[in-house]
């Protein structure tokens, strides 16, 4: 019999449903999404071995993520049914984007890292965390549990904390400790003035790096582009002149285009890594909703950057 075959990068978190209003708000349309989740995506969309670590209901919500997950080629055995509630993002108004989430006892807090595939650790050699399953307990709980002891095993970790409205100063100490554990962190302008509630995102950066100076970053800025932080070492680059159909994903795209860059070509320099990920970020742009960019697409953008 052969061995069973298991993900190199796992995302933990959440999948969720986006209930989004369509103009007038007569009519709402649902989208599935979850940041976590949407970086799983993009590594599998990349070619690489991928699960997304998470609970999901049984309903028609929880069909919807079940089967796009199934989709995108993402290990299944490592998706939990729960007979809980869906966890629904209420999209009430796009410009600004505005929203709350539903999802009281929902199925995405039962999740048991205790259940998930045996072996699975010894061949997994990156996790991503982040998004709002790290604000919900007592799933944050359990995350950080399973972050902490993933990092004492080698494993490597990333973390993106894409700020949502709760994360108040209860996230604080949350924060604090991803990223501590984390070897990679990717964070935005918009972030850093919402964790940081602060008008200044520079010092919140300067913050955020004191507490875990051996991390590498990477701080986005939108149109502004990017940069890349390795220890004293900073690297710049401008984002690809695109014409923009949906913003929506492009910062996970972003981390999971780093990861894969320092999987799969380690010698490559530092801004080229970076370039890598700025490229994945607009490439993701360029179709609506959170679409996983090609490998292709992605390398397209870096020649004309």
């Amino acid at each position: 019999m052969n061995a069973p075959t298991f993900p190199m990068f796992v995302a933990a978190g959440e999948a969720l449903t986006d209930m989004i209003a369509e103009p007038g708000q007569q009519h709402w349309c649902s989208q599935v999404g979850g940041s976590t989740w949407n970086v799983a995506r993009v590594m599998a969309r990349l070619g690489v071995p991928s699960a997304f670590a998470g609970a999901v209901s049984c309903d028609v919500f929880g069909d919807q993520l079940w089967d796009a997950s199934a989709a995108a080629g993402l290990d299944l055995r490592f998706v939990q049914r729960e007979t809980r509630s869906p966890l629904l993002a209420i999209v009430y108004r796009t410009d600004p984007p505005s929203y709350f989430f539903v999802g009281d006892d929902s199925a995405d807090l039962h999740f048991d890292a205790a259940r998930l595939p045996h072996g699975w650790r010894a061949h997994c050699k990156w996790v991503h965390f982040g998004g709002i399953s790290l604000a919900r307990e007592p799933l944050a709980g359990k995350l950080l549990a399973l972050a902490a002891s993933l990092k004492a095993d080698g494993v490597k970790i990333s973390y993106d904390p894409n700020f949502r409205a709760l994360m108040d100063q209860r996230y604080d100490a949350t924060l604090q400790r991803m990223t501590a554990l984390a070897d990679v962190i990717k964070v935005s302008d918009e972030d850093l003035a919402g964790l940081f509630r602060t008008d200044d995102p520079e010092k919140a950066f300067a913050t955020l790096r004191g507490w875990n100076p051996g991390a590498t970053y990477l701080y986005t800025r939108g149109a502004q582009g990017a940069s890349l932080h390795i220890g004293a070492g900073t690297w710049h680059a401008a984002s690809p002149r695109i014409t923009v159909v949906d913003s929506v994903g492009a910062g996970d795209a972003s981390i999971a285009a780093l990861a894969w860059s320092f999987l799969h070509e380690p010698h490559r320099a530092p801004a080229d890594h970076l370039r890598f990920a700025v490229a994945a970020g607009a490439a993701a742009c360029q179709a609506a909703g959170a679409a996983p960019p090609s490998l292709g697409a992605i390398t397209a953008l870096m020649e004309r950057a």
